[in-house]
């Protein structure tokens, strides 16, 4: 342990990599394991964080500096940071690293909910770039992802326990799933790995700028590669950010060279789908940079949301690059916040286009779930109003999530979204190259309708187009389209379609599978079902017809469209809602319903007979109905005479039928609506008692959980302690041993408690011996006041020595002393014997001469 009173960083903050080691339950272990490798002079600064009880004094500190020669120390204040040293965070606080110097802070979340890895994390990659460097071991929960992500968009290195290895792990494997992690291995064998790529070439002159035109013939050579296999051309982005991530893969493989790499990559296609994932820097948040956010619900979205002109439409947003939709539903949040500011008649409906070119990004934006880590922006407000809990973190509300439509869309080559109200395109083109930069503006000017608005990153502007847009507020890069645009760039349109899109297949004809007739007895029924049989078809509950008997043309027709084999969709209009009655009703009472005298409308004039038969028997026909169609044929027309209203007298029958059935179909209707509003109000009630016991569980879940990584840490230091106090006990007992003095320990009944191995010379003891009395033990003193003189010693603190006679024919100096503890209570007695036989047969020899 060193005193940081007056200590001065040896080498500035700004050179010195730093290496923040985060670790939670079960990391005690993992921490030794990694620093009993780091030497020395390892020329790097080591950030300890782990999971703490605030309200238990740690001893990590303490131990680890018994498995690392590299000095260690806990942080109490403001601390210079300097190379081949340990820094441990103290209990109940959060570390950050600022200015070249670890600040402590009060924890900005309650316990819990703190993530004291994903603040240290952050801050290196904020501080460092990188040069920062994160290493997750085991814990529980998912502390240490966010801010391995954001270490890694930084260009930083990333380090992570193999979760096998792990006591517990959580946190391992949620760091291996933001596919941010350059090593995993054992802690053990982390340091060397890290010290091996941080001493390449390639991880050296990263920072630096490319080697030469060789490395740019390689570099031309992957993009070539990349964009054979995945159809992206990546060649105008920023030159220096391409490199940087070739590095770090060509660091990573070990690889000597770029062109090495360029080999490499040729002959697995799944290296390159890990480096477009690297060149696709997807570091998002909710609500980041929340004062441009407050800026665009404060100054434009007030204005577009209010519904002025009816035939407007919806208001329109486009966020190009939304990585995995955190962007995107922070819009469609912001926009319902300020429609609940505005009149309900004046509100007008959001609709947000989100693209992305990565095909899972996309995938985990559609999905809307979001980890406990990419929500902490969030205030506890929204967070209750649009999200629900769910158990592996939290699921933005289907309200918000119906306003959003997801895509893949390549800004390159596929169109841009047209007549756009908003079009956000935040921390995107700072990775582009400037002609990619000058080609996309002038698009995006295209893409807006007049007054509409452009919302770029901090770090962007629209470069030499300030004709195109005119700055609302240039502190929050917030834009809007100039209808007086003087010259500048034309618009470039994409003309390549999306890549890998397919064509849509061809629907195929369905092979006639009709068996051919097996004998003439089949031939013969067949003729006799169409000539004699009425047509007839035989369909489930559904109305699915699965066997057709005679020619049904004149009643049922094929529907336009996707073939579709069901009776509600082929009948006739003028037969099909009388038609839908029967075969429910048939189905379900498995009676038989008959429909007489309807007519087709085909202008024939002939009327219709429909019989439904609901199917009880047999057993495979079961739930299925037979309906037989029967036509007559057209009455001839008479002359009108007085018995004309005689004629009406079907139709009014038919009308009159007709209306019953209405009304009967009006009346399930309404009941089976009422049912289904009180199950719906039921499930609503138990949906929200759920939801209220599943938040207390939660809660009670993640303090649960938080105190027990507390405990497991405590565990861990107590287990040490443990050892400590093991070790000192075997210290003690060689000790006693080595005297070659008889000690006996007894306790205030005088059991015995413990005792040397020459005291079994004495009294006769075993190891099942102890916690028996001393008076059920035998021995070889000629000591019958024993007890009396160890009562008295308990009673009056005083020692009594004597010199007793053995059986054996020693003579033994016997001790009795107060057995006192550390805090001075006397709690037994103490017995030495001290073997005086010599001296004893001496005094005897003097006497006699």
């Amino acid at each position: 342990m060193r005193d940081l009173a007056g200590a001065l960083p040896e080498r500035p903050c700004a050179t010195v990599p730093v290496v923040g080691l985060g670790a939670s339950a079960g990391g005690l272990e993992p921490l030794m394991q990694f620093l009993g490798q780091v030497p020395p002079a390892s020329g790097l600064a080591f950030v300890v964080v782990q999971h703490l009880d605030p309200h238990h004094q740690t001893l990590l500190a303490d131990l680890l500096q018994r498995a690392t020669a590299v000095p260690v120390l806990e942080v109490g204040g403001p601390t210079p940071v300097v190379a081949d040293q340990v820094y441990v965070m103290p209990p109940a606080a959060e570390m950050t690293l600022s200015g070249g110097a670890l600040h402590l802070a009060q924890p900005s979340r309650p316990r819990g909910h703190r993530l004291p890895i994903d603040v240290m994390f952050g801050s290196l990659a904020r501080e460092l770039g990188e040069r920062a460097i994160g290493v997750v071991l085991s814990g529980m929960g998912a502390d240490g992802s966010a801010g391995l992500r954001a270490i890694h968009a930084q260009g930083g290195l990333t380090l992570v326990q193999r979760p096998a290895s792990a006591q517990f792990d959580d946190m391992p494997r949620h760091a291996i799933a933001t596919g941010c992690v350059d090593i995993i291995d054992l802690p053990a064998k982390l340091p060397a790995l890290m010290l091996a790529l941080l001493a390449t070439p390639q991880r050296r002159s990263a920072a630096r700028g490319w080697a030469g035109r060789s490395d740019a013939a390689a570099l031309a050579r992957i993009l070539a590669l990349l964009h054979a296999q995945t159809r992206h051309d990546l060649s105008l982005y920023k030159p220096n950010t391409l490199q940087r991530r070739v590095a770090r893969r060509v660091a990573v493989h070990g690889l000597p060279s770029t062109a090495d790499y360029a080999d490499f990559a040729s002959g697995h296609p799944q290296e390159l789908d890990l480096l477009l994932k690297e060149l696709l820097i997807g570091v998002t948040a909710f609500f980041r940079d929340p004062g441009a956010w407050q800026d665009l619900q404060d100054r434009v979205l007030p204005v577009m949301l209010a519904q002025t002109d009816r035939t407007a439409g919806p208001m329109r947003a486009w966020v190009a690059g939304c990585s995995t939709g955190e962007e995107a539903y922070t819009l469609a949040i912001a926009c319902s916040e300020v429609q609940e500011t505005l009149p309900q008649a004046q509100r007008r409906d959001v609709q947000v286009f989100a693209t992305d070119l990565h095909a899972d990004a996309i995938a985990a934006a559609r999905a809307g779930c979001y980890a406990e880590t990419s929500v902490e922006g969030l205030t506890p407000e929204r967070l209750s109003r649009f999200f629900s809990r769910t158990p592996k973190g939290w699921r933005i509300d289907a309200r918000i999530r119906d306003r959003v439509l997801f895509a893949q869309h390549d800004l390159l080559q596929d169109p841009p979204f047209t007549r756009l109200d908003i079009l956000t395109c935040r921390n995107l083109m700072i990775y582009f190259g400037a002609a990619l930069q000058r080609r996309l503006v002038p698009l995006f000017h295209y893409s807006l309708r007049a007054g509409g608005a452009l919302l770029l990153g901090n770090a962007e502007t629209v470069g030499r187009a300030e004709t195109l847009f005119v700055p609302l507020h240039p502190r929050s890069r917030i834009y809007r389209r100039s209808e007086n645009a003087g010259p500048a760039d034309p618009a470039v349109f994409p003309i390549q379609g999306r890549p890998g899109a397919a064509a849509i297949p061809k629907e195929t004809q369905l092979p006639h599978t009709t068996p051919p007739p097996a004998n003439l007895q089949v031939l013969a029924d067949q003729l006799l079902l169409q000539g004699h049989a009425p047509p007839a078809v035989l369909v489930n509950a559904a109305g699915d017809i699965v066997y057709i008997s005679g020619r049904t043309g004149r009643f049922l027709e094929p529907a336009a469209g996707k073939a579709n084999w069901n009776l509600h969709a082929m009948a006739r209009p003028a037969i099909r809602a009388q038609l839908a009655v029967a075969l429910r009703t048939a189905v379900q009472t498995h009676t038989t319903v008959e429909l007489r005298a309807l007519h087709l409308d085909d202008g024939a004039g002939a009327e219709l007979d429909i019989t439904v038969q609901g199917i009880a028997q047999p057993k495979p026909l079961q739930g299925m109905a037979l309906i037989v169609f029967r036509e007559r044929p057209a009455q001839p027309r008479r002359r009108p005479t007085a018995a004309a209203g005689a004629e009406q007298a079907p139709r009014a029958d038919q009308l009159l039928r007709a209306r019953e059935e209405i009304q009967a179909l009006h009346q399930e209707m309404r009941a089976s609506r009422e049912e289904l509003q009180a199950a719906n109000e039921a499930l609503q009630s138990t949906n929200e008692a759920l939801q209220s016991a599943n938040e207390e569980l939660t809660t009670s879940q993640e303090e649960a959980q938080s105190m027990n990584e507390e405990l497991q840490s405590i565990n861990g230091e107590l287990q040490g302690k443990l050892d400590d106090l093991a070790l000192a006990q075997s210290d003690m007992q060689n000790l006693l041993n080595s005297t070659e003095i008889a000690t006996l320990f007894l306790d205030e009944q005088f059991k015995v408690r413990r005792y040397t191995e020459q005291t079994a010379r004495v009294i006769h003891l075993r190891e099942h011996d102890i916690g028996r009395p001393l008076s059920e033990l035998t021995s070889t003193l000629l000591y019958p006041d024993l007890d009396n003189d160890m009562r008295q010693t308990l009673r009056t603190l005083t020692i009594s020595e004597k010199q007793i006679a053995t059986t054996d024919g020693h003579w033994l100096n016997v001790r009795v002393m107060p057995y006192r503890t550390l805090a001075n209570v006397v709690q037994g007695v103490v017995i030495t014997f001290v073997d005086i036989t010599a001296a004893k047969h001496l005094e005897a020899r003097l006497r006699e001469a």
